[in-house]
């Protein structure tokens, strides 16, 4: 049985020399097409960047920009993750549950992530995220596909290698944080360091980083426990190795290093695409798409290129021998007077350039054909439209363009709702057994729903510690004393809620008698996981609104079923307004009639005047 390190060498070579077949007429190579998009992002020619004369050839980048729209149009916020209640006797617990969840997302820059991932995820088609625990919590990371060495057709069933370089003071520091073998630390240090020449020159280019392999997958148990009876017992695991070849006559011989093995609880890797292909594990992102209009699009542009240079040189010809090894650029000063034998012409060569229309014509066609595979349009890509053309169609066309990013952000979402119940909210509830204060950033409905309930449980504690302290006194407690102190505290309460904006301060205490833990029993599957895109239409939704609030403003609209109906079909459709938020704001109250009000409570009692 072969040994982790040996795993490992025969994982990388079959990774970079290995070719998948797709079908009869599809070859895929995923290490070729990694570095393709790689060099395409940085505008490099993968045939090198001169040509066979020396010539430069020009990188005319036509992937970044659909990399950015495609980046852009597939945007989701950290503001857009919500967790709502399925049972209406959930809600307190799906409500606190987001605010958790968005402390988390806070001290764990999430956000930032979102972003990483989404740029990945934009030039790749596919991107791997990893999740860490470890005393310091929870961590999640994209990482990139330089460092990973991974099987090209089935991500989840097959051992995931990530490549690590660190320096000899980081992989030290990991023997107090991730447990490594401390005297295979200094074995390999040692091992490293004494591969240097007799004056003291290293050997190699290693330069101060340090090589690790690190290894996750379901691997026999023996690995781990080096029994026998183990060699048909699976379990997940990782290893992280390092090796230092030794060349011996033509072979090269290894000697092994292994820092750390034990068993893990899961994988730690998560396979995210925005459209997932059929025996490929690495998806078609914006440059894979664009592959061939590029190398097109280029060509066309060096055909350009050298018709431009020929047509900007002066070329002369002349029989006179007198010219021989003479170049007009280098030999020929401006206002030269030139002597040449009787008879013997000096003419001018006509080289002015000649169907750069048509190659740019040609240019343009493969352009376009990569907008159209990429479902980039001239308008996402701020071009402005032709004269005459109408907005409506410009934002028509526009609307069009973004319906496949729409089908993009639902798998994104339905990714990170994965991340959400497999990792993020049960790692939540195993950190809640706590009283400890949260604090959260809330909209008027989340504040008018919480403040609702947090106002009554505070106000009631407070009245029946009042009248408490009256009793033991000696006081005595007066007719309608109880409801007045209550409407009293509650506006005390509501004017101190007010100084923090939209901000609140939250611990369990004060909203139920459970701690975070008991709250959360079960969370990740009691509750529903709301993930919308951030990339929407403003101007829309605006109008919308507009004419919704037209509307409502309406005499008579209170009363009328069938309009409000109506309004609340048109916000769930367009999504601009929950027909919810709407439905939970307080009716106003109207005069019974005309000229005479409604009395109101009295403002520092809270209670009706007699």
């Amino acid at each position: 049985m072969q040994n982790i390190g040996e795993i490992i060498r025969k994982s990388e070579s079959d990774y970079i020399s290995g070719t998948t077949n797709i079908s009869k007429h599809v070859q895929h190579s995923m290490l070729n097409t990694l570095e393709r998009i790689d060099a395409y992002l940085f505008s490099k020619h993968i045939s090198g960047e001169t040509d066979s004369l020396g010539r430069d050839k020009p990188f005319f980048n036509i992937a970044t920009s659909a990399v950015n729209v495609w980046y852009r149009a597939t945007d989701i916020d950290r503001s857009h993750i919500l967790v709502k209640a399925v049972k209406s006797k959930d809600w307190i617990d799906s409500f606190l549950a987001t605010i958790h969840l968005r402390d988390w997302m806070r001290r764990e820059f999430f956000g930032q992530f979102l972003n990483e991932w989404g740029r990945s995820l934009a030039r790749y088609g596919s991107s791997v995220v990893k999740f860490t625990k470890n005393s310091k919590g929870l961590h999640i990371q994209v990482i990139p596909w330089n460092r990973l060495i991974v099987d090209a057709v089935d991500f989840d069933s097959n051992l995931k290698i990530e490549i690590l370089e660190l320096t000899e003071a980081q992989l030290r520091e990991r023997i107090k944080t991730n447990g490594y073998d401390k005297g295979q630390v200094e074995a390999l240090t040692s091992s490293l360091k004494a591969r240097e020449t007799a004056n003291k020159q290293k050997k190699d280019t290693k330069s101060n980083y340090i090589k690790l392999y690190e290894l996750h997958g379901v691997l026999p148990l023996s690995y781990l426990t080096e029994k026998d009876k183990d060699e048909n017992t699976f379990v997940q695991q990782m290893h992280v190795v390092s090796f230092v070849g030794i060349q011996k006559g033509r072979k090269t011989e290894y000697e092994d290093f292994s820092l750390y093995s034990g068993k893990e609880e899961k994988d730690p890797y998560m396979l995210t695409q925005l459209i997932k292909e059929d025996g490929r594990t690495l998806s078609i992102g914006a440059v894979e798409h664009l592959f061939e209009a590029q190398w097109m699009v280029n060509h066309s542009m060096k055909a350009i290129k050298d018709n431009l240079d020929l047509a900007s040189r002066l070329i002369f010809q002349t029989s006179d021998p007198q010219f021989l090894g003479r170049n007009v650029l280098n030999n020929i000063e401006t206002g030269d007077i030139l002597i040449h034998s009787p008879n013997q012409p000096l003419t001018q060569l006509n080289n002015q350039s000649i169907n750069v229309t048509s190659q740019q014509n040609f240019a343009v066609q493969w352009k376009q054909l990569g907008n159209e595979i990429t479902g980039v349009s001239e308008a996402m890509l701020g071009a402005t439209p032709k004269s005459g053309t109408a907005w409506r169609q410009t934002e028509a066309i526009l609307q069009e363009s973004h319906s496949l990013f729409e089908l993009m952000i639902e798998n994104k979402a339905l990714m990170l709702e994965e991340m959400l119940r497999v990792w993020i909210l049960p790692y939540l509830k195993t950190k809640m057994d706590t009283s400890k204060e949260v604090s959260a950033t809330l909209s008027q409905y989340e504040i008018d729903k919480i403040d609702a309930r947090f106002i009554k449980n505070a106000s009631i504690k407070m009245t029946k510690q009042t009248l408490k302290n009256k009793v033991l006194n000696g006081e005595e407690i007066m007719p309608g004393e109880k409801e007045a102190l209550m409407s009293q505290n509650q506006q005390n309460i509501q004017d101190t809620l007010q100084d923090f904006g939209n901000q609140r301060f939250f611990k369990p205490d004060e909203i139920s008698d459970k701690t975070w833990k008991e709250q959360f029993k079960d969370l990740e599957w009691e509750v529903e996981i709301d993930i919308s895109g951030e990339s929407f239409n403003s101007q829309a939704a605006l109008t919308t609104l507009s004419t919704a609030l037209k509307l409502v403003t309406t005499p008579g609209f209170e009363q009328n079923k069938k309009a409000q109906m109506i309004v609340g079909k048109v916000l769930e459709l367009t999504g601009t307004f929950s027909p919810m938020e709407y439905n939970a704001l307080p009716a106003q109250q109207l005069p019974t009639s005309a000229g005479t009000p409604v009395e109101t409570p009295d403002v520092s009692t809270g209670v009706l005047p007699a």
